[in-house]
């Protein structure tokens, strides 16, 4: 009887495996929670654990006749073979019929609690926060990049065969300088396997496993705290979105060798891709160009207009730094804005060298005329419609007493960005991840939400019935996990064909999504999205249970409505 009863009994759980699918569908870190209804849930759940009872009462019933004739029986297992595949239609039945909720691509996911109440200065960082750049500018940066390789490294003239690829890559990835590997880790440091690229070519998991001796990338190998790579570090972190055009081109000479049976150094190759991709932003070369044809370039910023207006008219003092030089942020800020912009911002710092402004107390600031001449005087305090070049933090909170929790300053990279105000200085932060918007949208899907609550509920129906050694609970259960590991690669390919998410490597967190997590306190698609919310507003993060935690819902779950609108 015991081969009988215990793993069909096991199956009354499985409805909590509904249960967390439904809590974990829609998971960002911070994002509202997006369960569906209590009425849904109940009344799936009694249509299917009343059969799940029957068919248990039932073959109680017969084991009581004889329970050595059920136990030896030779339809034993036909028996819980044909009851656990039943179960897992009617499973299947049911999150195919479940309706879903979306996530709204305009909220503001919150990490950290934190109060706009409570703010009182807004500063900003200026490329890809109040100024949003079109496809074409990743293209110009890959050209630009590619050529200088050809002409000034005398790479192969066969290389501008190579375009840039605007799906290949996505932000976060791992490059590792000794072996040519570009590749995405979760916050735990293991490769996910099947986004490990060398070239354009994905390596297969057999060699990744033999290279690396597992899938575990150890803590001395990876980049230093800001992404880099040095004689220490193999792993260079990509978090910038001005990265993409970089890893791609790393992919695609990478590629070229390879095609071409040609000897290579892979440490000299990183090495030159960076001096030339360095070389069109410190050159000016980028700068230039987008300066030549703003409209081409540059995504008309309206709603980042309306943003810093209304902070204007509600009294509040705000700041930009930003590491690009002014004539370059006088352009897009007077396309966006308007000719006008600086009456909006207290101090303007522009070429700070961040993220060495948050930590080199050396540098003063310098001021800069309308002309971008250098000035020599002291800085004595900054001032309104004055541009400040460099300086460094420690000097700016000396002249602005601005300090602490009453700061908040939105950027796009969690390194150079956020993580040392956050740390060091104890401003509040916000991350720009223009990303999200896509992303959510994807979640949003019919496909992508039965996807992922059929992926839960058979995760949850192998861990409830794994623990069963019976020969027949096995054999299904294996084919369970075969069916939940073919699921994966369909997991990643919705968000992109070859590293998948920026978020998540299967189930856990991507690196980027922990860092993310640990150094913003908020973050959101757009810059825009404050214009939903009342500048009273408190952010709250959902309270995720821990692993040990048992599941608290409301009946009606306030979190699935739309953001709250401004008075």
């Amino acid at each position: 009887m015991t081969t009988l009863s215990c793993p069909l009994r096991s199956l009354l759980k499985h409805t909590d495996c509904l249960r967390r699918a439904a809590v974990s569908r829609h998971v960002l870190p911070g994002s509202p929670q997006r369960s569906l209804g209590a009425s849904l849930w109940r009344r799936n759940f009694r249509a299917l654990s009343h059969g799940a009872t029957g068919e248990l009462l039932s073959l109680q019933s017969g084991a009581k006749t004889s329970a050595a004739s059920a136990c030896s029986s030779s339809s034993d297992g036909q028996d819980v073979t044909q009851k656990l595949w039943s179960v897992y239609t009617e499973t299947k039945r049911q999150t195919e019929v479940m309706s879903t909720s979306s996530v709204d691509p305009d909220t503001i996911f919150a990490n950290n609690e934190m109060s706009l109440r409570d703010i009182e200065i807004y500063g900003f960082d200026y490329d890809y926060t109040l100024a949003f750049y079109s496809s074409h500018l990743h293209t110009l940066i890959f050209n630009i990049a590619r050529d200088i390789l050809i002409t000034n490294h005398r790479y192969p003239e066969g290389l501008r065969k190579y375009e840039y690829i605007p799906d290949f890559a996505v932000r976060g990835l791992h490059y590792d300088v000794q072996k040519a590997l570009l590749m995405k880790i979760d916050a735990f440091h293991y490769i996910q396997l099947g986004t490990v690229y060398r070239g354009l070519d994905p390596v297969p998991d057999e060699e990744v496993i033999a290279m690396y001796e597992g899938s575990h990338v150890p803590l001395e190998i990876m980049s230093d705290f800001y992404g880099k790579s040095t004689h220490e570090h193999t792993m260079k972190q990509f978090m910038d979105i001005f990265s993409l055009p970089e890893m791609t081109l790393l992919s695609c000479v990478n590629d070229f060798f390879m095609r071409h049976n040609i000897d290579y150094e892979p440490v000299h190759l990183y090495k030159d891709v960076k001096e030339a991709i360095r070389d069109v932003h410190v050159k000016g070369i980028m700068y230039r160009a987008v300066e030549a044809d703003t409209e081409k370039y540059i995504c008309y910023g309206e709603q980042s207009h309306a943003v810093l207006r209304k902070l204007s008219a509600y009294g509040k003092k705000m700041f930009l730094i930003t590491n690009s030089p002014f004539d370059f942020v006088n352009r897009g800020m007077s396309y966006i804005v308007g000719e006008d912009w600086r009456d909006l911002f207290d101090v303007v710092i522009v070429q700070a060298d961040k993220p060495s402004f948050f930590n080199d107390r050396r540098k003063p600031f310098r001021r800069v005329t309308d002309k971008g001449a250098l000035l020599w005087d002291r800085i004595h305090r900054l001032e309104r419609g004055q541009i400040y070049k460099q300086g460094n933090l420690y000097e700016f909170l000396r002249l602005t007493g601005w300090r602490g929790s009453k700061v908040l300053y939105f950027g796009d990279h969690i390194y150079s960005d956020l993580a040392d105000l956050t740390l060091k200085h104890g401003w509040r932060t916000g991350a720009i991840i223009p990303e999200l918007r896509k992303e959510i949208k994807i979640m949003n899907t019919q496909q992508y939400a039965h996807m992922m609550t059929w992926l839960q509920a058979l995760t949850g129906l192998i861990e409830q019935m794994q623990v069963h050694r019976d020969p027949a609970t096995q054999a299904v259960v294996e084919e369970w996990i075969k069916e939940r590991e073919a699921m994966k690669p369909h997991t990643k390919d919705i968000f992109n064909a070859q590293f998948g998410s920026l978020f998540r490597t299967d189930h856990n967190p991507t690196y980027f999504s922990r860092r993310l997590s640990r150094f913003a306190d908020i973050y959101m698609a757009t810059i825009s999205c404050l214009l939903n919310y009342d500048l009273k507003h408190i952010f709250f993060p959902r309270r995720t249970p821990l692993q040990h935690e048992a599941l608290f819902r409301p009946e009606h779950d306030p979190s699935a409505s739309s953001p709250p609108l401004q008075d």
